[in-house]
C-alpha cells in the first residue's frame, strides 16, 4: 500500500511528501489496521490573509475494509497541520481497534443475568440499594384486576365491563365504525355468543365467534380464548 499526496489548488513540494511518508508509518497503521487498502493525504491553502494561522488545511483519508476514518486539521504551515492530523488519525485508529477487540473478547452480559455468571453478586432494589436476602425472598403479590403479580409487575391490566344488547353482524359493524376502533367485541343475536368483528385490508372485515365448549369446561381447562387471525 503506497501513500498518495495530492493538492488542492496548491503545489506539493517533494520535501512535504517525504514528511508524510516519515509521519504516517505504514506498519504502525497496519498493525492498528490489518484491512487498510488506501491511504490519502490532501493538502489545501486559504487564501484569505485573515485567516493566516489556519491558512494550511491537511485532511488524511483512511479507507479500509471496515469503516473510513477520516482526520483533518489546519495551521499556520502544512507541517504542523500534517502533526495535528496524523495525531488525531491515531487516537481514531486506536478507539476503532479497541473497539473490534472488546467485541472479539467479550460477551456483554444483560444486567438480569449478571447473578447467574458472577457469584455472590449483590442485588439491588428499585431504589438502587441492595437488597438483604430476607427482602429476596419476601416478595409482595399484589392484585391487579383478576391476576396475581408478584413485585412491581410489569403487568399493568386495565379491566371494564359493559352491558350490551345482542346485535346483528350488520349493527356491530356499525357501532366499530361509529367508535373508530379496529375491532368491536359484542354479542351475536342469532347465536347469543360473544363474537368480535375486526377491520382487515382496505374495506375487508373478519369475524369471530367463540362457542362454548362443554368438554373444557367440564374439565376446567385453564386453556381458553382465541387470537385474531386471518
Amino acid at each position: 500500500m503506497d501513500i498518495v499526496v495530492k493538492g488542492r489548488k496548491t503545489e506539493v513540494p517533494e520535501r512535504f511528501r517525504k514528511h508524510v511518508a516519515e509521519k504516517l508509518n505504514l506498519e504502525k497503521i497496519q498493525k492498528l489496521d490489518g484491512k487498510v487498502m488506501s491511504l490519502d493525504v490532501e493538502v489545501s491553502k486559504e487564501p484569505n490573509p485573515r485567516q493566516a494561522d489556519r491558512c494550511d488545511r491537511v485532511e488524511i483519508t483512511l479507507r479500509s475494509r471496515g469503516p473510513v476514518i477520516r482526520a483533518e486539521a489546519a495551521a499556520s504551515d502544512p507541517y504542523a497541520a500534517l502533526d495535528l492530523a496524523a495525531e488525531k488519525l491515531d487516537a481514531r485508529l486506536r478507539k476503532q481497534h479497541d473497539k473490534r477487540f472488546s467485541r472479539r473478547g467479550s460477551r456483554r452480559i444483560p444486567a438480569a443475568e449478571v447473578p447467574d455468571h458472577v457469584p455472590g453478586v449483590a442485588t439491588l432494589n428499585g431504589s438502587g440499594a441492595v437488597t438483604s436476602p430476607e427482602e429476596e425472598q419476601a416478595v409482595p403479590t399484589k392484585k391487579v384486576g383478576s391476576l396475581e403479580v408478584q413485585g412491581d409487575g410489569p403487568m399493568v391490566v386495565r379491566e371494564k365491563t359493559h352491558v350490551a344488547a345482542p346485535m346483528t353482524l350488520d349493527q356491530a359493524l356499525y357501532e366499530m365504525e361509529l367508535v373508530g376502533h379496529d375491532f368491536y367485541l359484542f354479542v351475536d343475536s342469532e347465536t347469543k355468543e360473544p363474537s368480535v368483528v375486526y377491520r382487515r385490508h382496505a374495506y375487508d372485515y373478519g369475524v369471530i365467534h367463540l362457542r362454548t365448549d362443554t368438554m373444557i369446561t367440564e374439565n376446567d381447562s385453564p386453556e381458553a380464548g382465541g387470537t385474531l387471525g386471518g
